[in-house]
């Protein structure tokens, strides 16, 4: 792992016991640092479980510290953005679905947190079951027990729904977010198909060996705009983005039973 990632975390995980100090169960990396697929524009993604629920003032402590370290492109990228996620033990184990997420930090919620507002906005979360389930693949402690010792397994079953019931708000940031709503769709496709939940770029791999020629440039601008080998431009394929959604989107129906049209969003 590059010096500069490795002190990016080092930073987060002193910055979780200042405020949590031994109510932190464990801190577990997950995503695409611990998947194997860290990229030039990946996010550092953090899960943090604690003994206990944080405080609006430990959530304020929290975002606060956290916007001095994550970077990203409104920041120049001098850091990695980062995605912080903190679940309190009890809300997780024993295993209910949707879990309840405590806290969360993000690029995207940046303007919220420099503006005051730390709470979620709603606690049940359907896409922690994804984020849980890498978790437990990634089995990357950065400190505490392996992550099986303090979280339950998710039931497949569980996962799919999760996955499922989250296609519609994806779609609905295919125009604003549409590279990293094509990979998810991939991954998706690619977890339902396999059983493995793999990196963003691998998912992508599996997905344009089983896709028709006419949906594939769509994918691989997707994929190399991730890898850093292409730019996250989209005017000259737009046509065709929203077609090869709704291709994928027909695709993890079939897999997963759920007969989602795509145009719902």
């Amino acid at each position: 792992m590059p010096d500069a990632v490795q002190e990016q975390l080092e930073r987060v995980v002193a910055l979780v016991d200042d405020v949590l100090g031994p109510d932190v169960v464990g801190v577990y990396l997950h995503g695409s640092a611990a998947l194997g697929g860290l990229r030039p524009r990946s996010d550092l993604d953090v899960l943090v479980v604690s003994a206990r629920r944080t405080t609006h003032e430990e959530k304020r402590r929290l975002a606060g510290r956290l916007v001095e370290i994550s970077g990203g492109s409104r920041t120049g990228w001098a850091t990695r953005p980062l995605e912080i996620t903190v679940v309190a033990q009890s809300d997780v184990r024993p295993w209910r679905y949707p879990p309840d997420m405590d806290f969360q930090y993000g690029e995207w919620l940046r303007d919220e947190h420099e503006g005051g507002r730390v709470e979620p906005s709603t606690r049940a979360n359907p896409d922690l079951t994804v984020l849980l389930t890498m978790t437990l693949l990634a089995n990357e402690p950065l400190i505490g027990p392996p992550p099986a010792e303090v979280l339950d397994p998710v039931p497949h079953d569980d996962l799919v729904l999760a996955m499922v019931d989250g296609i519609a708000a994806l779609l609905a940031d295919l125009d604003a977010d549409t590279r990293n709503v094509l990979l998810t769709l991939a991954r998706i496709w690619s977890t339902l198909a396999t059983g493995t939940v793999c990196s963003k770029d691998a998912a992508a791999d599996w997905a344009l060996r089983r896709l028709p020629d006419e949906h594939r440039a769509v994918l691989e601008r997707a994929r190399a705009a991730y890898l850093g080998g292409a730019e996250d431009r989209w005017d000259d394929l737009r046509p065709r983005v929203r077609l090869h959604a709704e291709h994928i989107v027909r695709e993890i129906g079939r897999l997963s039973g759920h007969r989602r049209s795509p145009d719902e969003a």
